[in-house]
């Protein structure tokens, strides 16, 4: 009987038995309620807010949630420069590797000009960078230098010539040292210490302090999630929803418990409203690896965290199969999928739906958040079924330059004519007859 108990060795997780169950598990399978009507209530309310009162109410909102009023909104330039003297040299060091690192991948990602030609018609195909893009960084619970280093290098690669960052201050009102210092690596233009919907909506709207942006990428909180789906059409914003951060872990017995199980609470450690799921078709491998859960959770530093996060959205499954631990994790459609298994590489023409796929023991999703490359700004929410993780392309437009030679023009007039007359646009059938010297009867 699928759902039923196993008689679980943890009590962190909770046990689900997909056995018998199949590979079509949709509505089968429980997730976090997201946006609920009280968040997107709130979200409204903050970005009229700040669409009508600017500043003042970015102000206040940030006295609100954050504990502290800051007087000036930007962070100065000098600030950002001097963090990168002030930080551990060791750290500077990781964040310049890191950069590296990720600005080589995404500029493999930079297509040029390409023209396309068909009988005297000729189309070329421009990459054209937005002109300013706002990147949003998470803080509150940590603080995330290497967001900084994910949003903002692929958007300069892509040729942005100016990029904002929005970051939460902390209680005394300051951006912490190493997001500073993150900015000055990435070649960020200007800081603001402004966090949450509040943030969203100076990106969007603009304020007093702040010139409204044309996309708005970056993860953060149901609020900001929810925030950024407002206010989409008026900026520009990938398809995905980053939110809370996620993990599917499928394992075997090949898999080592302790390695499977600290990957599992990796992701679960940023907090709650995300989701942290252990797959596997060997019961005993699920036993171990739960045991190990727990052990690990009881002396986390976040353990608080951790255990909010596996509260709503933690779960150890138990299946038939190989096959349906991917139709499992491809139903939740994972921000990160880890395939920790003895043949990992067999099982990843299987996957359809993931931000991120990890393969084997040696690669842990941590490494994917700071340094292998791809953007850690990822689909959540089940949005992997559509979204993809942030890319250049993101931050550019296409735009098609269409010429045609008289030629080619004559040959096409008839075409356009008789389709332009069965959808009743008399005037879009003219401009092609005039041009080769026909009128509407003629055609």
């Amino acid at each position: 009987m699928p759902g039923r108990g196993t008689g679980s060795l943890s009590t962190v997780l909770r046990r689900l038995d997909l056995r018998g169950a199949g590979t079509d598990l949709r509505g089968m399978l429980p997730r976090p309620d997201q946006a609920t009507e009280g968040p997107i209530a709130v979200v409204k309310e903050i970005l009229a807010d700040v669409r009508a009162r600017g500043d003042e109410a970015v102000r206040d909102l940030t006295e609100r949630f954050d504990g502290t009023r800051p007087a000036a909104l930007r962070v100065p330039p000098e600030a950002i420069t001097a963090a990168l003297t002030v930080i551990d040299p060791e750290l500077r060091s990781a964040l310049e590797t890191a950069a590296a690192g990720i600005r080589d991948f995404h500029e493999q990602q930079l297509v040029g000009d390409h023209t396309y030609e068909r009988d005297g018609i000729v189309v070329v195909g421009r990459k054209v960078p937005v002109d300013r893009a706002g990147c949003y960084v998470p803080g509150g619970r940590a603080i995330y230098p290497s967001t900084v280093l994910m949003t903002a290098i692929p958007a300069k690669v892509a040729g942005v010539a100016e990029v904002v960052l929005c970051v939460p201050p902390d209680k005394t009102g300051a951006v912490p040292l190493p997001t500073l210092a993150a900015a000055a690596i990435a070649g960020v233009d200007e800081v603001y210490a402004i966090g949450g919907a509040q943030a969203i909506g100076a990106l969007a709207y603009g304020t007093e302090s702040v010139r409204p942006v044309d996309v708005i990428v970056g993860p953060g909180n149901i609020y900001v999630a929810i925030a950024k789906r407002e206010v989409t059409g008026l900026v520009g914003v990938p398809s995905s929803f980053p939110g809370p951060s996620e993990v599917v872990v499928i394992a075997d017995d090949s898999t080592p418990p302790d390695l499977a199980a600290v990957d599992v609470i990796l992701q679960a450690e940023h907090g709650p409203g995300g989701l942290a799921w252990l797959i596997s078709w060997s019961e005993p491998a699920l036993d171990a690896i739960c045991a190990e859960i727990e052990a690990q959770v009881a002396v986390a530093p976040r353990r608080a965290d951790i255990e909010s996060t596996f509260a709503a959205g933690g779960y150890a499954v138990l299946c038939d199969s190989p096959d349906q631990a991917i139709a499992v994790s491809n139903t939740i459609a994972p921000e990160h999928l880890e395939l920790m298994t003895e043949d990992p590489q067999a099982l990843v023409p299987l996957v359809r739906h993931a931000g991120a796929v990890f393969c084997g023991a040696w690669s842990p999703a941590s490494v994917g958040d700071y340094l292998a490359g791809p953007s850690h700004v990822l689909p959540t929410d089940g949005t992997a079924r559509f979204g993809s993780a942030l890319t250049v392309s993101d931050f550019q437009k296409d735009v098609h330059v269409i010429t045609l030679s008289q030629g080619a023009l004559e040959r096409a007039a008839p075409v356009v004519a008789v389709i332009a007359a069965a959808e009743g646009l008399a005037a879009h059938a003219e401009s092609v007859l005039r041009r080769v010297g026909r009128t509407p009867r003629d055609s």
